[in-house]
């Protein structure tokens, strides 16, 4: 009880981490529906044992707080004192601004299910249309040996990348499904997802995408 009075009073708001964690595969495990639904709100909710039971799908309230304490300490979720909101505005001039942050060198851009172009930045026009279909033929590749490689051999990330002779990343691709939708986020160079940019940008499309569930 003095966990969930300490706990209590805040707004719960899914950290880069955690809003990563949401939504790099198609999942309905519990702690993927938690921090799905906290992104499907325009604003963070409050916490509330009743909040936690009714986002992650768990009837039972020993669960509930058992899982919402793994997400503390993975790191995937944060209370704040105030409430946060998704960041309002047209789609088109929101995603540039969130998008740069996600490269060191600035070049990024983010496509859909069928590799067309939605929005970037860095990149010459002249390449983003095949990078972008780049990024959906990678996708479907993904999609086709997705049990091998996260049931067979275990692996964690449903991300690629084109690496050099010391395994650094020269262009990673992030795929994001969100609801019925799936993205792919590219990233050429030192990738910089552990920050705030990476968050609102999974926000933003939630709360756009959502309605598809």
């Amino acid at each position: 009880m003095e966990q969930r009075r300490i706990l209590e009073d805040l707004y719960l708001l899914p950290t880069p981490s955690g809003a990563y964690y949401a939504v790099s595969r198609p999942s309905s495990a519990p702690p993927q529906r938690l921090l799905q639904s906290l992104m499907q709100c325009a604003s963070s909710p409050l916490l509330t044992l009743e909040g936690v039971q009714t986002w992650s799908g768990i009837d039972d309230e020993t669960e509930a707080t058992v899982l919402l304490k793994r997400l503390q300490k993975l790191g995937w979720v944060q209370g704040t004192p105030e409430v946060q909101y998704a960041p309002q505005g047209n789609l088109e001039a929101l995603l540039p601004d969130l998008l740069i942050p996600l490269s060191g060198n600035g070049k990024v851009l983010l496509a859909d299910y069928q590799g067309f172009y939605i929005s970037g930045h860095g990149f010459d026009q002249e390449y983003v249309e095949e990078l972008s279909a780049l990024t959906a033929d990678l996708a479907s590749l993904q999609e086709r040996h997705m049990n091998l490689l996260t049931r067979d051999l275990d692996m964690s990330t449903s991300a690629w990348a084109l690496v050099d002779a010391a395994g650094n990343s020269q262009i990673g691709f992030w795929p994001l499904y969100i609801g019925e939708h799936r993205f792919v986020l590219a990233v050429e160079g030192m990738p910089c997802l552990n920050q705030p940019a990476l968050m609102q940008l999974i926000w933003v499309l939630s709360v756009r995408y959502h309605t598809t569930h």
